[in-house]
Formats: C-alpha cells, sequence, structure tokens
C-alpha cells in the first residue's frame, strides 16, 4: 500500500487529525501528544525507518530478478549463437555438396564457433567493471 496515492491520504488525514487532537482545538478533548509532538515524532521516525527497509528490501528482489533475466539473456544469447554456427555449417555442407559457390572468408569467419571466455574478456574491456561481474564470475 505504501507508495499509493491512498497512503499519503491517510497519512494526511491522520496527521491533521493528530495535530488538531493536540492542539486543544476540539473541546471536550485532552491532548495526549502537545506541541511539539514529541510521540507523533517518534512514530513517524519509526515508520519512515521500517518504510526505508521495506524499499531497500524491495530493490534487492528487483536487482535479484534482473541479474537472472540478464544470465538467462545470455544463455539463450549463447545458444542461438551455437545454433547459427551449426545451421551455417550445414549451408556450408549443403553449398559444397551441390557444388554452389560460397565466399569462403565469410563462411569460414561465422561457421567458427565462438570463444565465451573470449567475449567476456571484450565485455571487460568495454563496459564498467560492475557490469560484468557475474559474467566473470560464471565463466
Amino acid at each position: 500500500m505504501a507508495g499509493t496515492a491512498g497512503f499519503v491520504a491517510a497519512h494526511v488525514v491522520w496527521f491533521a487529525a493528530w495535530i488538531i487532537w493536540n492542539t486543544g482545538l476540539v473541546p471536550g478533548v485532552r491532548p495526549i501528544d502537545p506541541f511539539p509532538f514529541s510521540f507523533l515524532t517518534l512514530v513517524v521516525s519509526l515508520e519512515a525507518i521500517f518504510l526505508t527497509l521495506f524499499v531497500l528490501m524491495s530493490q534487492n528482489n528487483l536487482t535479484r530478478q534482473s541479474e537472472r533475466r540478464a544470465h538467462l539473456d545470455l544463455q539463450v544469447n549463447l545458444l542461438a549463437e551455437q545454433e547459427s554456427t551449426k545451421t551455417l555449417e550445414v549451408l556450408e555442407r549443403i553449398a559444397r555438396h551441390l557444388n554452389v559457390p560460397m565466399p569462403v572468408e565469410c563462411a569460414r569467419e561465422l561457421a567458427a564457433p565462438t570463444d565465451i571466455r573470449e567475449v567476456v574478456r571484450t565485455l571487460d574491456r568495454h563496459l564498467p567493471a560492475n557490469s560484468c561481474a557475474e559474467t566473470r564470475a560464471d565463466a
């Protein structure tokens, strides 16, 4: 519920009621936390601490999910690369069998297996240090 308009509205109503009640503006109601509203300050501080902790926990969960998705994307991309390499190898064999000319340099380069460690080294050189921490640990 935190972070919604209803949450903000409930707090505005709660704080306004607390202040009106404890400033003595309501006849017949004795203030329990007179100005400077020490108890209200304590409650608001504790609420801020817990809300901050909840936000941090939520951000950690989102970060973990994002890292998992990125790792899965990398795995899928590597599998796609391997499949493309195999497909090119088959295509080259078919072309050779049918005596269809193919640019040799292009076919060899594209059909060469991808060196995963070289990909990681290239990423390390071109990306900021923290971006590849997970990739380096997996390699």
